[in-house]
């Protein structure tokens, strides 16, 4: 490929880049009930005494997002072990990872709080979609910490009745150290053009995605962990259940990534856009692409870039939670990544993702939990199918669906669906969570 490192850099690409070291970040296990350890962590430290009691409260969908999920290092599922060992041994400056460092004896103390009936969790009745509130308390001293509109972002500590930190705009997300950058009236032909046009010095931090995220699904294939799906398809395919080949590998192996992360392996994910698994999503069906097309370094991390960038520039559209499982807008940045190795232009790549926008745009997120691995699955494999066809020339016409002409139009009408349509639906969702037997 041209050698482009001596050109002007365009401004805009400093913003992706900027976006990016944002949004794809590593994250030990799922990112809502690592929210509020986070928060439990911190209250934690300010409070300096051993934790006697937790009253926490979430966000109805932080909620449903953390109610079904293994949280690592623990084997236990849930809201309330977050809370517990986020203030027994949580890391508060490890932000995404605040639970690296756990001990068994921290794990086993928080399950006794648990157990004893000092950990109370209750939906916070705030605006914020994404919102989780820590309350640790020893005696008469509490210290509370609040996080929202993203999930290390702390909005306010009060202790003992004093607010000593609150940010002061009304819109507390933009007055934090995480500055919000916009990618409105942004196209997704810039996105490309970044991608395959941006100084490799620049853009080569991606490669951490492929690493992170491939020794995460070679933990998953070890059976251990979640649905075992990964592993299931590797059994299966030598058995004779399943055809050896591409589409098997990418489903395969990506499946496998999202087994280990959703069962609890203590092994961090690269993220995108706030989950790992839409990090996971956008980065293995990538890869095994790139290797089975025997795709150099560089080839590689443009194909990651614009994987991942594509997918952020996609849920930008969309709440930070909602109802649409956001594994498919994250593979519709893998389908242009795919494409793009296999094709080489911005065609194939608006194709692919208009084709998958008229296949699983309404594929729900009914929460966090081992079954995410399957909706990844399916996401990946309407990816793979969305690039055989773009590579044939085929795509979902702006006659059908939601699916507009223009690829643009296309994301910005699913948007549309997630953010208006999809509202009535969150909210079923929820109360069929919370009132099962």
């Amino acid at each position: 490929m041209e050698n482009i490192a001596s050109k002007e850099i365009n401004p805009l690409w400093l913003k992706f880049i900027k976006v990016l070291k944002k949004e794809v970040v590593p994250a030990l296990g799922c990112t809502e009930p690592i929210s509020l350890a986070l928060a439990a962590a911190i209250a934690a430290q300010r409070l300096g005494k051993p934790v006697e009691k937790i009253e926490a409260k979430v966000s109805a969908n932080l909620m449903k997002n953390g109610m079904g999920v293994t949280v690592p290092g623990t084997g236990t599922t849930g809201l309330f072990i977050a809370a517990a060992v986020g203030a027994i041994g949580g890391d508060p400056e490890g932000k995404l990872e605040v639970l690296k460092n756990l001990t068994p004896e921290q794990v086993d103390t928080g399950k006794r709080m648990i157990a004893e009936g000092r950990v109370q969790i209750t939906i916070a009745d705030v605006p914020h979609i994404l919102y989780s509130e820590a309350k640790v308390i020893c005696q008469d001293k509490w210290v509370t910490v609040s996080i929202a509109d993203s999930h290390t972002n702390v909005i306010q500590i009060e202790e003992n009745g004093k607010i000593v930190f609150q940010v002061e705009s009304e819109n507390p997300a933009k007055d934090t150290k995480e500055e919000e950058i916009s990618l409105v009236g942004l196209k997704a032909q810039e996105v490309y053009d970044f991608a395959i046009n941006a100084p490799l010095d620049l853009i080569g931090f991606i490669r951490e995605a492929a690493i992170l995220n491939n020794s995460l699904s070679q933990e998953g294939m070890s059976g251990r962990y979640g649905l075992r799906i990964g592993a299931t398809m590797d059994f299966q395919m030598n058995q004779g259940l399943l055809p050896e080949g591409l589409l098997t590998q990418i489903l395969m192996r990506t499946t496998a990534a999202s087994d280990a992360r959703m069962g609890g392996a203590a092994l961090p994910a690269m993220t995108n856009s706030g989950s790992g698994n839409q990090g996971i999503s956008a980065t293995m069906p990538v890869l095994v692409v790139a290797e089975h097309v025997k795709a150099n370094e560089e080839t590689l991390t443009r194909a990651l870039i614009l994987s991942h960038m594509m997918a952020i520039y996609i849920h930008d559209k969309l709440p930070k939670l909602s109802a649409l499982c956001a594994v498919t807008t994250a593979s519709m940045g893998s389908a242009a990544g795919m494409a793009w190795l296999l094709k080489g232009d911005f065609k194939a790549v608006s194709m692919a993702i208009s084709n998958m926008i008229g296949d699983v745009a309404g594929l729900i997120c009914d929460g966090a939990s081992n079954s995410c691995a399957m909706k990844v699955s399916t996401s990946v494999m309407s990816g793979y199918k969305a690039v055989l066809m773009a590579l044939e020339g085929i795509r979902v016409t702006e006659n059908e669906g939601i699916v507009a002409e223009d690829v643009d139009q296309s994301i910005a009408n699913l948007g549309e669906l997630a953010c208006q349509g999809m509202v009535q639906t969150d909210g079923q969702i929820l109360q069929i969570m919370l009132n099962k037997k």
